[in-house]
């Protein structure tokens, strides 16, 4: 199987209290993300996947039945930018400058994906502060949409970690006010799917949140939204030019499903750092089992 994968990558200090972490004065943050985006697609989906023979004192190659192809693009305007300060090896990512606005990177990632048409098996964009860890990621997909159609798009949980508080895992996309989404979807069009897992259930359903950071497209999703008279259309007009990006053109394209809470990890990313588990105890009361 070929992936392609584009990043949209910005970097521009202003001041530690901005909005936006690519505009915060400490880079490392924002560096150890980028690294850890860029490297986990390689280590998780690539070829370069090893187990140890111990009685031939070798490695091997493992994982051969899952490994991809995989191709990283990492979108960029002007010099704002960390690539120059990444230390992992550059043949791990395509560098594609752009000259767009800052917020609007996302479209440029859309139009790499256009251009790439009829070369690969799924087509992808993620937020440059996103990690997948599950190596079964593309298969659930797969086991979706032969089950769903490929009218029916399944996004991933974004979650963020930490060890040394109660809440030790946050998934951080809730709904949001059905007002928000009301003109680009209907939710209450096939709201539920269900279906069976290693004789485990598991349910996902429409959601009034369907931003999750990033979209992983199947060949005929691709040209299927690619035909669509609003692509690429750079319409801003969903929360803000970066979930717009991100979430707009496939909400108004595909039935939008997410795993529910009570199995929220069937299909999962991380989102780096702990900004938003940094809500609980002061903004966000953390609710208890019994409550």
């Amino acid at each position: 199987m070929r992936i392609l994968f584009t990043i949209p990558h910005f970097y521009q200090p202003k001041d530690n209290a901005a909005h936006h972490a690519s505009q915060r004065k400490n880079p490392q943050p924002r560096i150890q993300a980028l690294s850890e985006c860029i490297t986990s697609l390689h280590q998780v989906f690539g070829k370069s996947q090893y187990s140890l023979d111990l009685r031939r004192v070798q490695a091997t190659p493992a994982h051969e039945d899952q490994a991809c192809d995989i191709d990283v693009v990492v979108c960029t305007t002007g010099n704002h930018h960390l690539l120059d300060r990444l230390d992992i090896p550059q043949n791990l990512y395509i560098h594609h400058p752009t000259k767009a606005k800052s917020l609007l990177l996302g479209f440029e990632c859309q139009a790499v994906l256009r251009d790439s048409l009829g070369q690969y098996d799924y087509y992808c964009y993620l937020e440059d502060d996103l990690i997948v860890r599950d190596p079964w990621f593309f298969q659930k997909l797969r086991w979706f949409n032969n089950k769903a159609g490929e009218q029916a798009l399944l996004q991933p949980n974004r979650y963020e970690i930490a060890w040394d508080r109660e809440a030790m895992k946050l998934y951080i996309d809730g709904d949001l006010r059905p007002e928000l989404t009301k003109k680009f979807q209907n939710v209450q069009q096939m709201p539920e799917l269900k279906g069976w897992i290693m004789e485990t259930p598991v349910l996902f359903r429409r959601t009034f949140n369907p931003h999750a950071g990033c979209y992983f497209l199947n060949r005929n999703q691709m040209i299927y939204w690619s035909r669509q008279p609003h692509f690429l259309d750079r319409d801003t007009s969903f929360i803000g030019p970066l979930e717009s990006a991100a979430t707009l053109g496939i909400m108004r394209t595909f039935r939008i499903y997410k795993p529910t809470t009570s199995n929220a990890g069937f299909l999962e990313v991380q989102h780096s750092g702990q900004g938003f588990l940094n809500l609980i105890g002061k903004q966000v009361k953390l609710a208890k089992n019994n409550q």
